[in-house]
């Protein structure tokens, strides 16, 4: 450990940042008008055809209200508390008596399914009292407490009500009585990591240094031997079989020996955003040292050009170096959510836009793709290549859903993705006293105080489609600080200009920094060169060989069979050719497109026989491509985001 302050800058707060933009302002505008109400629907198990969710009703049946059993996942109290979220992110934005009302109601049916001595979770009250805090290892007690904390501290934020407060700090203080090293505690640490990041959260609304230590103490004693390892002390109290090998836990070693990502791909990114959290907090190098080395390995080696990360169905987890298949992708959308979670956490301590080049992939495709262009139906796996009627009747692989769902039994992904888009506004600038830093592209505003005078500062751009970006300063007197400005790593080649002067900035760590005395009306122009770009794979990464991809600008691209036809695999594509791009209002809420052209096997040519030695001749056809995010929004038909090149 050293001196070193490691948290340089900190995210404007949601409310402070408004985002009247192209793109981002028919989803924002989704979330209020659609999304939480349809989520709010399949809690209350209202929507036809889909999975009952019984979520409220498992609370009215803790809370004494109504009789019966708990139904679901033993994590099914967490579908409720991320969508209380999403509403509290919303009335940060803007208040709305309707829907504060039901939070209202919500929080008080959540006081009354908390027990006396602080415990809640609806799945134990109702169905296993007795087996209370005797399976940290697989029963998401912690993990639910971690999403209620997260709901909490937004919820506060937005409205200064505080009973959502009172109920997690009694839930806290009986946690912190339970689970601990002293004399008859129980000194263990939750299988699915989450409470971590949620306890940094409410630590810094509370300033309650019992918060900030038992979030030091998950993270410490995770993978230690004392001389066993707990999850083993764990298995012989409940009389059951300890496990070979923890990985899937993150808890194989201790924190500070780990060198990969591994094991469940959501779980894992919950804990590193929480080490993120707790570097800070305690200035901890080692703890940061250690972030840096987990996160070069999963964007270099277990990451999709996506951005989508954990590749196989089985424990829903990272595999090993290089191993991305495409057609069996699991890339859930919780891990993309998570993924940007941890971003921001990182860049935010070493202002680097590595982090926020990532940030940027994963929201604008993986994390996007989980969610319909109406926000009604959703995708948990992200697969990066799509045969329906392969998909459809194969065992192996059973995850793949051509199309979106309208609900899950296990319905994680859903109101995650909504939170995210609801807290969209946190994501796109940081600041210190003497520093402003643009992250993201996204028409709007931001208000903040710089020097010690208020300061607005004005983004319009029709980003992702064009790389032309305007921004402008308002302040109450001239004002001298830094203003950062993101250079995308994709792209090669930019104009900047202040108040219409050209000028050369220099750059750090990937950010244009320009450190002047600001005055009324000051205007930077950022012209970003924006090509479609041929990507291709690390060679050891083999289902890609001999493959391209398309990506202009952040946005990756795939085909559709709806747009070039069946069998997708037999197009190849010459990368040397000028790719043409267009402008489609009405195609799929208005997205540009990329059209070239690709050669496919003449199909009247090919002999009837399974094999053959004849050689097909090939014709050449029309090729367009769609951003990634949208596909599968016009029916059940092919995709693929590799393409085999000439």
């Amino acid at each position: 450990m050293n001196n070193t302050t490691l948290n340089q800058i900190h995210p404007i707060k949601l409310d402070n940042v408004t985002i009247q933009d192209a793109f981002w302002t028919k989803w924002q505008r989704l979330i209020k008008e659609s999304i939480i109400p349809y989520q709010w629907r399949a809690l209350n198990d209202q929507i036809p055809g889909a999975e009952p969710s019984r979520t409220i009703t498992n609370f009215e049946i803790a809370a004494g209200r109504v009789e019966g059993k708990h139904y679901g996942m033993v994590f099914q109290d967490s579908d409720l508390y991320k969508w209380m979220e999403t509403v509290a992110f919303s009335l940060q934005l803007e208040r709305d008596p309707e829907w504060e009302s039901v939070m209202d109601q919500v929080v008080e049916l959540i006081g009354e399914a908390q027990e006396e001595d602080g415990y809640l979770n609806t799945y134990f009250t109702v169905n296993h009292p007795d087996k209370k805090w005797t399976n940290l290892k697989d029963d998401h007690e912690l993990y639910c407490i971690g999403h209620l904390i997260e709901a909490a501290v937004a919820y506060y934020q937005a409205t200064g009500k505080d009973q959502i407060i009172s109920i997690v700090n009694r839930a806290v203080d009986h946690i912190a009585e339970v689970i601990g090293n002293e004399e008859g505690q129980i000194a263990g640490y939750p299988g699915h990591p989450e409470i971590e990041l949620a306890l940094m959260k409410l630590y810094r609304v509370t300033n309650d240094d019992k918060h900030l230590q038992l979030c030091r103490f998950f993270i410490e004693e995770r993978g230690k031997r004392n001389p066993q390892h707990f999850f083993d002390e764990e298995c012989k109290a409940r009389g059951v079989e300890t496990g070979k090998d923890y990985t899937y836990y993150q808890a194989h070693k201790p924190i500070h020996e780990q060198t990969t990502a591994e094991g469940h791909a959501v779980r894992a990114v919950y804990l590193y955003s929480g080490m993120a959290d707790l570097a800070t907090e305690l200035q901890d190098q080692d703890l940061l040292d250690i972030s840096r080395t987990l996160w070069e390995n999963t964007v270099n080696k277990r990451m999709y050009i996506t951005g989508g990360i954990g590749s196989s169905s089985f424990e829903e987890r990272f595999t090993v170096d290089y191993d991305l298949p495409n057609d069996r992708a699991y890339t859930e959308t919780c891990a993309s959510v998570a993924m940007i979670m941890w971003a921001q956490r990182m860049v935010q301590i070493e202002a680097d836009a590595d982090y926020t080049d990532i940030l940027e992939r994963v929201l604008y495709n993986g994390a996007l793709s989980g969610i319909a262009l109406d926000g009604q139906s959703y995708f948990y796996v992200n697969p990066l290549e799509v045969w329906p009627h392969t998909a459809n009747y194969r065992q192996d692989m059973d995850t793949i859903m051509p199309v979106r769902q309208p609900w899950f039994g296990c319905a994680c992904c859903p109101p995650n993705i909504a939170r995210l888009l609801a807290s969209l506004g946190q994501y796109v600038y940081s600041a210190n006293e003497e520093e402003l830093y643009v992250h993201l592209y996204i028409s709007g505003e931001t208000e903040c105080v710089m020097n010690g005078s208020t300061t607005k500062v004005m983004q319009q751009s029709n980003y992702p489609w064009d790389g032309n970006i305007d921004v402008e300063i308002a302040t109450e007197q001239p004002n001298s600080f830094t203003l950062a400005l993101r250079l995308p790593g994709w792209c090669r080649n930019y104009d900047l200009r202040v108040n219409g002067e050209s000028i050369a900035a220099p750059m750090e760590k990937g950010y244009l920094i320009i450190n002047r005395v600001w005055n009324q009306g000051d205007q930077i122009t950022l012209a970003l060169d924006m090509p479609v770009e041929v990507v291709r794979s690390h060679p050891n990464v083999r289902a890609n060989a001999g493959k391209i991809a398309l990506q202009r600008g952040p946005i990756v691209y795939c085909l559709e069979e709806k747009d070039n036809g069946a069998n997708l695999q037999d197009l190849q594509v010459d990368s040397n050719q000028i790719f043409k791009i267009k402008k489609e209002d009405e195609l799929l809420g208005g997205v540009v497109v990329v059209e070239g052209i690709g050669k496919q096997t003449d199909q009247r040519e090919i002999p009837s026989t399974l094999y053959s030695t004849v050689k097909a001749p090939l014709v050449e056809k029309e090729i367009r491509a769609i951003p990634y995010y949208a596909w599968s929004n016009r029916g059940e038909n092919e995709m693929t985001v590799w393409i085999r090149e000439v």
